[in-house]
């Protein structure tokens, strides 16, 4: 049976497109099937041979979906990976990148480990929402980083009721608030204040933004928990957006459930690598500290 593999980049980029056309090249001299967004191929000048596809089953039977770009790429990518459980394979050609696995210097051997077929598959943790307002059904999704609910309007504070576990636990005059999973935790809850948490520890994170309440700490619960988000039926409307690429405006008193994904992305790991290491290289943590090593 052939192999095949989809592949999803950045076509704005040049940089992009000339790494594309090697992993094409490499990949279809292994005997792979490329497929490519069908979008995406007449911006890549790719060779003949690759298979565009378009919708969500852009992705089935594939043996691994490979993202070639910045954080919003490997998110794109993970919309087609996750509902055939295909693995991710992040190749960073944007600027922090930091779901991807490999860095564009790492290119070669990371194909050469795809036709190999050395590498491992782990998987994360992602959010399922709903929102609904009146018995009606506004949203039904998911996030692999996290699910916000803000304020629609700039000059006016958004009132929500936050419940866990089926209780309530506050009321916030706030900008809004982010429900993350800890490989989101470096992401938009960590710049709202979050705490940054291992991708190998299971849970859920509740980080209000810019709260005007005595209580206003970020929260880390149990993977079980869920989180109801109520919007004060006499504040403004409400703006709900998952990982930063789908949205959909919430009316006062809409309710967003949010609790933990019944399906998890599955991601590719090439080599064993301590996310210390990763913490401190994406953020350019200075190790040495101000003062230097005084050893």
């Amino acid at each position: 049976m052939m192999r095949s593999a989809l592949l999803v980049t950045h076509t704005g980029r040049r940089q992009s497109m000339q790494h594309a056309q090697t992993v094409v090249r490499d990949l279809t001299a292994a005997g792979f099937e490329v497929r490519v967004v069908a979008e995406e191929v007449a911006d890549l000048d790719l060779p003949e041979e690759v298979t565009p596809v378009s919708g969500l089953a852009a992705a089935e039977g594939v043996e691994i979906v490979l993202a070639l770009g910045g954080d919003g790429t490997f998110l794109r990518a993970a919309e087609l990976a996750r509902p055939v459980k295909a693995p991710l394979l992040g190749i960073n050609l944007g600027h922090v990148g930091f779901l991807a696995e490999a860095e564009v210097t790492d290119i070669d051997q990371a194909v050469q480990e795809i036709i190999g077929g050395t590498y491992k598959v782990d998987e994360r943790l992602t959010l399922d929402v709903r929102a609904e307002y009146e018995g009606r059904l506004i949203a039904d999704s998911w996030a692999l980083n996290e699910v916000s609910v803000e304020k629609g309007q700039r000059a006016q504070m958004l009132e929500l009721l936050v419940d866990v576990d089926g209780r309530p636990l506050a009321r916030y005059g706030c900008d809004g608030v982010v429900c993350a999973t800890p490989t989101g935790s470096t992401a938009y809850a960590f710049s709202a204040g979050g705490p940054v948490v291992w991708p190998g520890v299971e849970a859920l994170l509740l980080v209000p933004i810019s709260a005007h309440a005595l209580f206003s700490k970020p929260l880390v619960t149990a993977p079980t928990s869920s989180f109801v988000l109520t919007v004060d039926p006499y504040t403004s409307f409400a703006v709900l957006c998952c990982d930063g690429r789908r949205t959909w405006d919430l009316p006062p008193g809409a309710k967003v459930t949010v609790e933990r994904g019944q399906l998890p992305v599955r991601l590719v790991r090439l080599a064993p690598k301590p996310f210390t290491d990763t913490l401190v290289a994406k953020f350019a943590l200075p190790v040495e500290g101000w003062r230097g090593n005084r050893r």
